[in-house]
C-alpha cells in the first residue's frame, strides 16, 4: 500500500502551481497527521470544531500549519472557528458572514472567506444560490473585518463526470461575474472546489483550492 508521502506526491504532480491540496483530516488520527506533516503537508482542513480543537492542541509544536474550515457553522461555535482557523471555507448565508464579521472584530482576528455556494439544487448542502449571492454583494462588501478570497462549492452525489464538469465551470463563471461587478470591491481570487472523487475535473475547470481526504488518508468512519 502506498504511503501517506507517496499518495501526497501523486496527487502534487498533477497540481499547477496555482492550486493548493488543502489535506481533509476530518476522523484521521493525530500520529497520521503527523506522518502527512512530515511528507510536506501544511494545510489541514477540519469541518467539527470538537474535533479539531484537540488536534490543534496537541499539535501546536508544529506552527506553521495553516488550519482551514471547511463544514457547517453553527452559532454557539463560530467565535471559535474565527478564533483558531486562518481560513473558512463554509460561510453559507449573509447571516453568518454579518456574525463571523462581528466576531472578528472583538477578536481582533481577520480570517479569510470563501463563499459557500450551491450552483445545482441540493436539499442536503448548505450556501448561497447564484441569484441570492449576487443579490447579497452589496451587503458582504460592507464586512470590513472578513477578507473575503473566494468561492467554495461541494457538489450533489450521483453526478456524472460531465455534469460535475459543467458544476464546477458555472462556479468559476459566478466568480467572475462577481469580480467584474463594478458596484462592489470584492477581489475573489480563489475557487475552492474538488474532493477525492472529482479533483482533476475541477482542476480543469479552475479550481485553485482541492480538498482531498480518502484518496490521502484511505477511507474513515461514518460518523
Amino acid at each position: 500500500m502506498p504511503s501517506i508521502a507517496d499518495r501526497y506526491r501523486q496527487i502534487c504532480q498533477q497540481l499547477p502551481s496555482e492550486v493548493k491540496a488543502i489535506a481533509v483530516t476530518k476522523h484521521v488520527a493525530v500520529e497520521v497527521m503527523r506522518e502527512a506533516y512530515q511528507a510536506g503537508m501544511r494545510d489541514f482542513a477540519e469541518s467539527r470544531i470538537q474535533e479539531a480543537l484537540p488536534k490543534q492542541e496537541q499539535l501546536k509544536d508544529l506552527d506553521d500549519i495553516c488550519w482551514h474550515f471547511i463544514g457547517h457553522i453553527q452559532s454557539n461555535k463560530a467565535k471559535k472557528v474565527i478564533e483558531k482557523f486562518e481560513w473558512v471555507h463554509s460561510c453559507d448565508s449573509l447571516k453568518l458572514a454579518q456574525r463571523l464579521n462581528r466576531l472578528a472584530e472583538e477578536t481582533r482576528r481577520t480570517p479569510k472567506i470563501c463563499l459557500q455556494v450551491k450552483i445545482l439544487r441540493d436539499p442536503d448542502k448548505y450556501g448561497w444560490t447564484r441569484s441570492q449571492l449576487l443579490a447579497d454583494l452589496p451587503e458582504l462588501d460592507r464586512l470590513s473585518h472578513l477578507k473575503i478570497q473566494g468561492l467554495m462549492t461541494i457538489l450533489p452525489m450521483g453526478l456524472s463526470d460531465t455534469e460535475k464538469l459543467s458544476a464546477f465551470q458555472a462556479t468559476r463563471e459566478l466568480r467572475n461575474e462577481i469580480e467584474q461587478n463594478k458596484t462592489v470591491s470584492l477581489a475573489l481570487s480563489e475557487l475552492s472546489m474538488g474532493m477525492s472523487g472529482d479533483y482533476p475535473l475541477a482542476i480543469q475547470a479552475g479550481a485553485t483550492m482541492i480538498r482531498p481526504g480518502r484518496i490521502l488518508f484511505g477511507d474513515r468512519p461514518l460518523q
